[in-house]
């Protein structure tokens, strides 16, 4: 049975992908602090589902409980899809110092932390999926600390697909734009192009079958940015800020 495992995989995009490995035969360890919610996964599988999820209860912030719970993986699963995460927004260009502790700790030293548990058994056959967002291909109002978290990660990403090149299978940097989950609910502002997390689910899962390098999604959305980010900066900034105040 092949295996893969999950972060971030009681809620959102991380349980959608969680429950439809399992739905097609996968055994899923599905990793997440909610232990009820990641119980409940099993019970989501189709009645004739022949996967299997095993959940993992940890925080990924704390570095010596993910470094024991990950330990007690008796084979790492080939692929290892890193997608825990979390949004909070600043407002009027405020910083606040605990607001961007928070958003990193999770997007950014939470991905670190689970890297560090399992580097040492990593293989040839490993292949490493770091979900970020397209919201680090420019910067977008009241994303600062989402944003840079987000960009952060990207960056590692690719960084490690150069270091790691002789020593994992590959590395995918997932992009998506506004994706419809509990985090994404919460907006009070309008997402344009927004998909379900089940075409999020079946984008990622196409992309990792084909070890594409990147996926981003939905298309039109993501090409839209990553051309906006060929400009100028003075120019990206008009752009953006034009962009967000006719959508508002």
């Amino acid at each position: 049975m092949k295996q893969v495992l999950i972060t971030g995989a009681s809620s959102g995009i991380g349980q959608q992908l969680a429950i439809d490995y399992a739905n097609s035969g996968w055994h899923v360890y599905a990793c997440g602090q909610n232990q009820r919610r990641l119980e409940q996964l099993v019970t989501n599988l189709d009645a004739t589902s022949i996967g299997k999820i095993t959940p993992l209860v940890f925080d990924v912030t704390n570095l010596e409980q993910t470094r024991q719970v990950l330990a007690e993986i008796e084979t790492l699963p080939d692929y290892i899809i890193l997608n825990a995460g979390t949004c909070e927004y600043i407002d009027n260009g405020v910083i606040e110092s605990d607001v961007f502790k928070r958003v990193f700790e999770v997007n950014f030293f939470g991905i670190i932390h689970c890297l560090d548990a399992m580097q040492s058994r990593f293989t040839a056959t490993t292949h490493l999926v770091f979900i970020s967002s397209s919201a680090a291909y420019t910067a977008l109002p009241r994303a600062e600390a989402y944003g840079a978290s987000k960009a952060a990660l990207s960056y590692l990403a690719n960084g490690l697909a150069i270091d790691l090149k002789d020593k994992v299978k590959t590395v995918t940097l997932v992009n998506p734009g506004f994706v419809a989950t509990p985090l994404t609910n919460k907006n009070d502002f309008p997402m344009p192009m927004i998909v379900s997390c089940e075409y999020a689910s079946l984008k990622i899962r196409q992309g990792i079958e084909k070890q594409q390098a990147e996926i981003h999604f939905p298309i039109k959305f993501t090409l839209l940015l990553k051309a906006i980010a060929l400009f100028p900066v003075a120019l990206q900034r008009i752009i953006i800020q034009r962009m967000t105040r006719n959508a508002s």
